[in-house]
């Protein structure tokens, strides 16, 4: 079928101002580069995503790409998860379990010392364990840890109440909101407010220089890093633009050497790439799949009742929107966890087909019949930090109209969706973003768990879902040691959370990075926006 089948004229209508020629399928290759070139020292590297300016450099409880993206440059992980999906040590040399999966032994990397001089030890981790991961950045991942210790200097022994499954503990670790920050300068002090979050202090290549409200953050070479020769740039800026155009026009000149995570519409793609100064590349987003979603208020008359919301999915066209609104780069979602998940992913879950006759059916089936035209008004409340949200909140405007249903479209800015969304519950349906690793839990999970209802922390469970049935599955994922078990688990979640459907995700949006021509090891790892860029260089 195609995608304009059944589509009301004002959803043509809106497709043609959209533009309506797909984009070319992925065609491009990147510059070959002799595998023995050695990297050059020097220059500076400018970065930037498909995103605006974060709340602050350093989010603890995460708040989203931006942060991510400008603190771990300076802050690190304990492991990274690299291109080719395996565990790589950072802080952390070993992490090894003991036979029944209660107990974990860290052993840590010597030699490390922060930005101000003083040394990382394990007193450092210990108090990230305890203050920082468990009770804030990490949610309910790590409930079942009950004692953290640290033998000597570089070994840290973290005992659990349960079973903790390996790839699921290593995940966290290696997770995107994971990072350590030092005891010294943090402990006795509010994380979450401590006014080093905006110049922080880490182990990373990069220390902090200097932030510009909006405009950049400047990072000097960190001269004593643990990585011997790293970084090779002497610079690195992350700079924000305000728009889709001036990126593009900035990959032009090269006052722009690297921008990840969409930061283009994808009809820009092509033109930038066939200037011969652009390249790019589809890689390093294994581990952070993005996705655009409807989550549906529990709070709000009419969507907290899921024969309800059930009903709203059926006059949503997702290949529609895939087709016009991202030009192809894309496909129809189907569960929380996607089919480019390979270890978690099952299609076997309840689907919405686009069917507006059924929609209308099912809404009059729920008591809310037409009344002079219209059912009902719900408030939709579109994160406009993407071109693409912003459009997509006038596609969903059209769809729930054509079935009767009254719609209140606001598209906002970041800071006020972040407030909307997150902090005030201020919606009916909001049309957000997420990022998923591999694996579900917490990142994934959080959204559908009653433990990830925390109010104003950004990205988790803002519907206010809560079910006894879900949380007891999750819990049951963070046990289950046997992988084969697990994958059903998970498999069981994509199941129950697509038949309740409090948070959807729409579409699964290819991602992708472009890099100026010369600029080399810009995607490397499986989430490349948190990447430290230790190893970018320039060939010039």
């Amino acid at each position: 079928m195609s995608s304009t089948s059944g589509l009301s004229r004002r959803q043509f209508i809106f497709r043609s101002v959209s533009g309506a020629a797909l984009a070319a399928t992925s065609s491009w290759t990147l510059p070959a580069i002799a595998q023995n070139t050695a990297p050059k020292r020097g220059g500076t590297l400018v970065a930037t995503w498909g995103g605006l300016e974060p709340q602050a450099l350093f989010v603890p409880g995460g708040g989203g790409s931006s942060p991510f993206q400008t603190s771990t440059k300076i802050l690190e992980r304990l492991l990274k998860l690299d291109e080719k999906l395996e565990f790589q040590p950072v802080l952390a040399e070993t992490i090894t379990p003991s036979a029944d999966f209660k107990q974990y032994t860290i052993v840590l990397r010597k030699g490390v010392k922060w930005h101000d001089g003083a040394d990382f030890d394990a007193k450092d981790v210990a108090y990230n364990f305890l203050q920082h991961w468990k009770p804030i950045s990490a949610g309910i991942a790590l409930k079942a840890l009950s004692k953290v210790s640290a033998p000597d200097s570089h070994t840290v022994v973290l005992n659990f109440d349960q079973p903790t499954p390996e790839f699921f503990l290593k995940s966290i670790l290696a997770g995107q909101y994971q990072l350590v920050v030092p005891r010294h300068l943090y402990e006795g002090k509010d994380l979450l407010t401590n006014p080093l979050n905006n110049t922080p202090v880490g182990t990373g290549p990069w220390k902090y220089g200097q932030w510009v409200r909006g405009s950049h953050v400047l990072y000097a070479r960190n001269t004593g890093y643990w990585s011997a020769n790293r970084p090779y740039l002497d610079k690195l800026i992350i700079r924000w633009w305000g728009d889709p155009a001036s990126r593009s026009a900035a990959l032009e000149t090269g006052e722009l050497s690297v921008a990840y995570s969409n930061p283009v519409p994808a009809r820009d793609i092509d033109r930038l790439v066939k200037t011969g100064k652009v390249v790019v590349d589809t890689r390093g987003y294994e581990n952070s799949a993005w996705t655009v979603t409807a989550e549906f208020n529990q709070r709000r008359e009419h969507v907290k009742r899921k024969e309800v919301r059930q009903a709203l999915l059926h006059a949503i066209n997702r290949q529609f929107i895939v087709d016009t609104i991202y030009y192809g780069r894309g496909k129809p979602a189907v569960s929380p966890i996607f089919s480019s998940n390979a270890q978690f992913y099952t299609s076997d879950v309840p689907r919405y087909p686009f069917d507006p006759k059924k929609a209308a059916a099912l809404l009059d089936a729920a008591g809310l019949p037409l009344k002079d035209g219209k059912r009902f008004t719900v408030n939709v409340v579109a994160a406009a930090w993407f071109e693409e949200n912003a459009k997509l909140g006038q596609y969903i405007k059209q769809a729930l109209e054509d079935v009767g249903v009254a719609v209140k479209l606001d598209s906002v800015d970041r800071a006020t969706a972040l407030k909307r969304i997150y902090g005030d519950y201020d919606y009916d349906i909001a049309l957000s973003n997420f990022t998923a690793p591999l694996e579900p839990v917490p990142i994934v999970t959080q959204f559908f768990t009653t433990d990830g209802i925390v109010k104003g922390a950004a990205f988790r469970n803002a519907t206010g879902y809560s079910s006894k049935e879900m949380d007891a599955l999750v819990a049951r994922l963070m046990t289950e040691t046997n992988p084969k078990a697990r994958q059903k688990l998970a498999w069981e979640f994509a199941r129950l959370a697509s038949t309740d459907v409090p948070i959807v995700p729409l579409v699964e949006m290819e991602s992708f990075t472009l890099a100026g021509k010369k600029v080399r090891n810009f995607t490397r790892g499986a989430n490349v926006q948190g990447e430290s860029l230790d190893d970018a260089w320039i060939d010039s």
